[in-house]
């Protein structure tokens, strides 16, 4: 009789994050994230393109302001992901296996009750009054009721993928999320193809099948990521003899630095949210908020989805840096970040600079008009673009290290207090333009980049602490 094969050994935790050359530790996570962030976003460039050409400006204006309002979910439930990054990466810093897989089991517990218990059934009812709340159009409430309904109820699959992106991320494996990112792109470009358009006997679609495209996606390949974390496969595992009741103190952390990264960000999404306001007060308002759409949602992406890769790059490399005892890494961490954000920002702002009307045209955006306000606002994005990847990677470094409330103080200022102060000052005073709402997105830029930074280099972050820090390993 022939011996039993030998188990294959777990993964382990990569401690060159915190023992190796720094640049390498950055761009070890940076890389597959960056990544994963682009490829992920190529579903809204799929969504819009198509939209675009198939039901027009409208069906671009309807996906626009939808997910405008549903990103208050998606930050939110993401804020419990950042409560989950900061333990995770200072236990796997200090090597406690057993108080990362705690974490996470947690931290979906959590998500599965936001996401199913609480805004699930709320989305539902309230889509119509949300709508009105940014004064769309008539045409394009529309088109965009069913995309939000849908959603508010299938987004635990988009959710959960996120979750597991983090959940890795933050303990080192950036690599596993970066193939789930990709599978469920393709996956949902060719759902997109089926649904938007029509295919067979599957009716056109439009702007509702965009969503059902990204819901079916997210839960195939969410549910597929779900099976490799049972299986033992991955650098976190569920284990079956594992604590599967609530934990109320690891809840309560997980709270304490998520719930400042929460509301941080659905300031950001109300002010964003506000900014369509203003639009809709506009003489070309639907016009408007289609190029706001494209230009900023879409096409400024290209630079905030590398600048959030660098961000998470930066927390992670931070965090378990702070978890192993070595905070003078932590400050290089981020300063290296900074850079590499700002090579790519250069780069894609001169993009927008020369050659605005084919990067539009991708979405089909013709008319004269939209085509206009959008080649001016790219021009306003391209300085625009330099301030915010400063201010995101310093944000990483600060997410990272536990300091979620000084963003929080920082977006207030910037995101709130600064453009929509001007813009309801320039609004008693004349009738306004788009050129207004631009500059205020700029001004709200350059004074978050500004406070960021002063924020992390003035250290109190270094002074941080968690409840139940586990014994450092080497």
């Amino acid at each position: 009789m022939s011996a039993p094969a030998p188990a294959k050994p777990k993964k382990t935790f990569d401690r060159s994050i915190v023992e190796g050359p720094i640049i390498a530790s950055v761009w070890k996570i940076a890389w597959p994230t960056v990544l994963q962030n682009v490829i992920g976003g190529l579903q809204g460039i799929v969504d819009h393109a198509m939209v675009g050409h198939y039901v027009g400006f409208n069906g671009n204006a309807a996906v626009g302001v939808a997910f405008q309002i549903f990103l208050v979910v998606i930050v939110f439930v993401m804020s419990i992901f950042t409560g989950m990054g900061v333990l995770v990466a200072r236990f796997a810093g200090a090597g406690d296996e057993h108080a990362v897989n705690r974490t996470v089991y947690q931290a979906y517990l959590a998500t599965l009750v936001l996401c199913l218990g609480v805004f699930a059934p709320i989305g539902w009812f309230a889509s119509p009054y949300l709508l009105d709340l940014v004064h769309a159009a008539p045409a394009v409430q529309v088109e965009a009721i069913a995309y939000l309904r849908t959603m508010f109820v299938g987004g635990i699959g988009m959710m959960s993928l996120f979750f597991l992106g983090g959940a890795l991320r933050a303990a080192g494996d950036a690599k596993t999320g970066l193939h789930l990112g990709v599978a469920m792109t393709v996956l949902n470009v060719l759902l997109n193809i089926v649904f938007i358009r029509g295919l067979g006997p599957i009716p056109p679609m439009g702007v509702m099948g965009a969503a059902l495209g990204t819901v079916i996606a997210g839960v195939i390949v969410s549910a597929y990521g779900f099976s490799k974390l049972f299986s033992g496969k991955l650098v976190i595992h569920w284990e079956p003899g594992m604590d599967r009741r609530w934990d109320w103190t690891t809840v309560k952390q997980l709270f304490r630095f998520g719930l400042p990264a929460g509301l941080q960000g659905i300031a950001m999404i109300v002010g964003g949210v506000l900014l369509l306001r203003f639009m809709g007060s506009l003489k070309n308002s639907a016009e408007t908020q289609a190029a706001y759409a494209v230009g900023y949602s879409e096409l400024f992406s290209f630079i905030t989805w590398t600048s959030v890769g660098l961000m998470g790059a930066a927390a992670t490399v931070a965090g378990q840096n702070l978890g192993a005892g070595k905070p003078e890494r932590v400050e290089r961490t981020v300063q290296i970040a900074s850079r590499l954000g700002l090579g790519i920002a250069v780069f894609i702002g001169l993009l927008f600079l020369t050659i605005p009307k084919l990067l539009l045209g991708i979405f089909g955006m013709d008319d004269p008009t939209v085509l206009g306000i959008g080649t001016e606002l790219l021009r306003w994005l391209s300085l625009s673009g330099l301030f915010i990847t400063v201010a995101l990677t310093y944000t990483g470094g600060l997410q990272g290290t536990g300091d979620t409330k000084g963003p929080l103080y920082i977006t207030l200022v910037s995101q709130l207090g600064i453009p929509l102060g001007l813009l309801t000052v320039l609004q008693l005073t004349r009738p306004l333009v788009p050129s207004d709402i631009w500059l205020a997105i700029l001004l709200g830029h350059m004074m978050r980049a500004t406070l960021s930074v002063r924020r992390f280099k003035a250290g109190a972050w270094r002074s941080i602490r968690i409840e139940a820090e586990p014994a450092r390993v080497g």
